[in-house]
């Protein structure tokens, strides 16, 4: 059984203020002195990372989709003593409460999150274009799911008492209690871009700033004992925590004496904490780099992983960082294991954008018109140092760029009412590439075989 008081916060749709709340909300708490444990539903790494710069300990991903249905809750209990116990979880959820992946019923969305971590849901309602109306908002989504019980709400954009005091008497037919009232704060404000906020790695000075803003917004307008007291009211999880070790020990060739270099910095930001733990369970040493600043890879490494992140930003800098491009060319060309997961297929391109990038693979990339998002159900085509012909898996794309790939074997495809609906990616030799976002928590025996082809290559 775990021990651990947890909250969820969601909205009933985006842009209600769930991630500015939820960033204070643990902010707060620990200047109170509270060790948080922070997560946020679905596949985002740009939330996390806030929530890992107000908690000091890494923002983790829950997400059924990607991880299992079965895995979530141990997975929870995992980072909630990772590196140390934590004395509350806070849960960012995604979207509205009851929005999941698309034509499932809501699967993976935060409510789903919720029933399975038996959280308490604190809704977050931005008040900017109704008064008493929040309380039919209220009433509608804490009756909708006998699985989900929310238990507060946060009013959100206040113009005045006035409007306050209507939103209030709104709210108190439903029994629900408010938990705090926000008013409007334009000067409280996170900058974003065309895929979300700008991450902490990239803008890190203005980023603890904004978080010392949110948490100061919090301890004034929000009832934090209160909150408190419902994730007290949680009750205990009758699982075991996910652990790596556990994980990866029953995948053939698992062993030591592998280095392992991963992508770091403002342009390779995206990644799941639990990659690395993975990793290091299958018995590589794990360091990291930056191909923005420094001038080569680590010494004596034999697999890089190279995930996600904003090399279109950065694209100028990446090619001009010569030094940094040449020794990851040389490193594939003698044959070194490499996978890449989307900015790290852009930056073992020809070019991106016009600008010359590693030049590994015959792929170029250009900013597109438009965004393609959502989870995807893959089938592997290839062997590959990732995963046998034929392996499933579940991922997610996220990105705006678009690529040509001149020729070479496709990595994934994906089906769509049964039918091959897509092939995606590319696997040459021993580099694995694709827009495909998988969280290894969901399928641990990529990092056991990516360890397995990374040591027999440096034979």
């Amino acid at each position: 059984m775990v021990t651990l008081p947890r909250v969820l916060i969601a909205a009933p749709g985006s842009g209600h203020g769930k991630t500015m709340v939820t960033t204070g909300v643990m902010a707060a708490l620990r200047g109170r002195g509270f060790s948080v444990s922070p997560h946020k539903v679905g596949p985002d790494y740009i939330d996390p990372s806030y929530h890992g710069a107000a908690c000091g300990r890494p923002g983790r991903n829950l997400d059924p989709f990607l991880q299992g249905e079965e895995q979530v809750a141990p997975l929870l209990a995992h980072g909630a003593r990772t590196p140390e116990a934590a004395d509350i979880a806070v849960i960012e959820g995604v979207m509205g409460l009851f929005d999941g992946a698309i034509g499932t019923g809501g699967f993976s969305s935060s409510a789903h999150v919720a029933a399975l971590v038996q959280a308490p849901v604190v809704l977050v309602v931005d008040c900017a274009a109704m008064a008493r109306s929040v309380g039919a908002v209220v009433h509608g989504f804490s009756r909708y799911s006998e699985q989900v019980r929310v238990v507060g709400v946060i009013l959100n954009n206040v113009g005045s008492p006035r409007h306050e005091a209507e939103a209030r008497e709104g709210v108190s037919e439903t029994g629900v209690p408010v938990l705090g009232v926000i008013p409007r704060l334009p000067e409280v404000v996170v900058p974003s871009r065309h895929l979300g906020l700008v991450p902490v790695a990239e803008r890190r000075p203005e980023a603890q700033a904004a978080i010392r803003a949110l948490a100061a917004m919090v301890e004034q307008y929000v009832d934090l004992d209160a909150l408190v007291d419902v994730a007290r009211g949680a009750p205990d999880l009758d699982v075991d925590p996910w652990d790596p070790v556990a994980a990866v020990q029953d995948q053939a060739g698992v062993g030591g004496g592998v280095r392992v270099a991963v992508a770091a910095g403002a342009a390779f930001s995206f990644g799941y904490a639990e990659t690395t733990e993975l990793l290091t369970a299958a018995g590589a040493e794990v360091l990291t780099f930056d191909p923005l600043h420094d001038d080569g890879l680590p010494e004596g490494v034999q697999g890089l992983v190279i995930g996600g992140g904003f090399p279109e930003v950065h694209a100028k800098d990446l090619a001009a960082n010569t030094a940094m491009s040449r020794s990851v060319a040389r490193f594939a060309a003698d044959g070194g294991v490499i996978a890449a997961e989307c900015a790290g297929l852009l930056y073992l391109g020809q070019e991106l954008d016009g600008l010359p990038m590693c030049g590994v693979l015959p792929v170029s990339a250009v900013m597109g018109p438009r965004l393609t998002l959502g989870y995807r159900r893959a089938v592997a085509l290839q062997d590959s140092i990732l995963s046998p012909a034929g392996t499933r898996v579940t991922g997610h794309e996220f990105h705006r760029t678009q690529v040509q790939i001149s020729t070479g074997a496709a990595a994934w495809g994906w089906q769509d009412n049964a039918k091959l609906a897509a092939t995606e990616g590319l696997v040459s030799g021993r580099i694995h590439a694709s827009y495909l976002h998988v969280h290894w928590a969901g399928h641990p025996q990529i990092a056991a075989r990516f360890v397995t082809s990374a040591r027999e290559a440096g034979r």
